[in-house]
């Protein structure tokens, strides 16, 4: 089992994310965070890096709930999504799969809202095209 959902599109870096920032939010998604790595190990390490963006996506609803049910389960929130420029022209997106990093809590009511949420984030990561 993999512990992230991912496909790769032929756009560059910013109309990907650009593009998964829509899909997002059309899945109900907000995006809390957004963190430019190769600009970030640039200004801090001199170091060079390929397009690599984070995205803290969340879904404020499903988020309530399910903290409700686990009041520790900020740690394991945002669901991380990336854009990275792959080579040969492409970008890759990946998400977290949260059915895989909610077992961690062993909370089976959690399971339903995990399911929920992969659902949702694979429908954003595929609705990037081409």
């Amino acid at each position: 089992m993999s512990y992230y959902i991912a496909k790769r599109t032929a756009l560059p870096l910013d109309a990907a994310v650009s593009r998964v920032t829509e899909a997002l939010r059309a899945e109900g998604f907000g995006v809390l965070t957004d963190i430019d790595v190769r600009a970030t190990l640039k200004a801090k390490l001199g170091a060079e890096f390929p397009g690599y963006r984070i995205l803290g996506a969340c879904n404020p609803k499903i988020a309530h709930e399910a903290l409700q049910l686990e009041d520790k389960l900020g740690v394991l929130l945002p669901c991380n999504v990336i854009v990275r420029e792959a080579g040969g022209g492409e970008c890759e997106i990946a998400a977290i799969d949260p059915v895989t990093s909610l077992e961690r809590t062993g909370n089976a009511a959690l399971v339903r809202y995990a399911e929920e949420v992969r659902a949702r984030l694979e429908r954003a990561v595929h609705a990037v095209t081409p």
